[in-house]
């Protein structure tokens, strides 16, 4: 048996699919599984041993689909986009596989063109903002509903990245046991600025945990202008894909904005604060909070007026607080 699965988008929504990934190797424990995902997010699949082969492309969605056609039996689009549906559906797999959102009608019906089989998540910012109480599923189960969709019967929950003894080695330099903060863009627009995350890097000093900040391309200039404030113990930025999630293993908090530094945090296992956007938080921070880790989720200010960014620095400080103390608790009881 042949199985195809299909993932375009972006680095943490894979992360979040290594679950579906595995449920779909124990399933079909015999069936020989393909991945077909971006050379952006290849990353998060390079090693996963429930994968026969990985294809990072950046080929057209239906040309890459049609070098499947006749060789597959179950094709499996694990992100709600057109562009994974186009691929599912140009394999002509007997088995098409996919899912969209409740009220994105149009995306419904285009979906039929190209899956057999469709899911319908109930996730909708509109409807969440209506109603902050409705409950919306976290990614990870939206997921696992397409392999039971597939026929499935094996499920597992686990995210999976693994991480080796190079990886580990390699940021041997960086201390361990520290709060780390994850910079990217979002910590300084929209009810966020880069002169109160500097404020609140330095509340955060009050624990006595080193400071280690992680950081991409998008926020380099943003991380050396913090480390030359002198409120920073250790910056490990622009690293090797498993080499950051080794950083993120060995501190015993993350801070992050939303971004796929959430899910990487989570699949090692660490405590996580999330700021997510003031728009659409309660869809947010349901559908793509921290996963089956300790963790607390707070909503950015409304505006950047120096108020509501003092009492959103004072939320994050207090939030780093209670995880570090459950943390030191578990500990004690171990």
């Amino acid at each position: 048996m042949n199985i195809l699965l299909t993932r375009l988008d972006r680095v943490g929504d894979l992360v979040l699919s290594t679950p579906a990934i595995a449920s779909v190797r124990r399933s079909w424990p015999n069936a020989h599984v393909t991945i077909v995902c971006s050379r952006y997010n290849a990353v998060v699949v390079e090693r996963n041993p429930d994968l026969d082969a990985v294809i990072a492309t950046d080929e057209i969605p239906a040309t890459m689909g049609r070098r499947f056609r006749g060789r597959c039996d179950v094709a499996i689009a694990l992100a709600p986009r057109t562009a994974d549906f186009r691929l599912v559906g140009a394999s002509r797999a007997p088995v098409r596989v996919g899912y969209t959102y409740v009220r994105r009608r149009l995306a419904r019906l285009s979906a039929r063109l190209y899956l057999s089989r469709l899911g319908i998540s109930e996730a909708d910012p509109d409807l969440s903002e209506r109603d902050p109480s409705r409950p919306v599923r976290h990614e990870v189960d939206q997921v696992l509903d397409l392999v039971r969709l597939a026929g499935g019967t094996k499920t597992a929950h686990d995210l999976l990245l693994p991480i080796d003894d190079e990886d580990r080695a390699a940021v041997a330099a960086v201390p361990a046991g520290g709060i780390t903060v994850h910079l990217a863009k979002r910590w300084f627009c929209q009810g966020s600025t880069f002169a109160s995350v500097r404020l609140l890097v330095a509340e955060l000093r009050r624990f006595g945990c080193p400071i280690v900040v992680t950081y991409g391309d998008d926020a380099r200039a943003a991380a050396l202008e913090l480390r030359e404030t002198g409120v920073v113990d250790a910056l490990a930025g622009e690293l090797a894909f498993a080499r950051w999630a080794a950083v993120f293993e060995k501190s015993r908090l993350v801070l992050t904005v939303d971004t796929g530094a959430t899910h990487v945090a989570s699949a090692v296992r660490r405590p996580t604060v999330v700021l997510f956007e003031h728009r659409y938080f309660h869809l947010s921070s349901q559908e793509w909070s921290p996963y089956r880790v300790p963790s607390v989720c707070l909503r950015k200010p409304a505006s950047d007026a120096a108020a509501g960014l003092a009492a959103s620095r004072a939320a994050i400080v207090a939030a780093v607080g209670e995880l570090l103390n459950e943390s030191a608790t578990s500990d004690r009881k171990r």
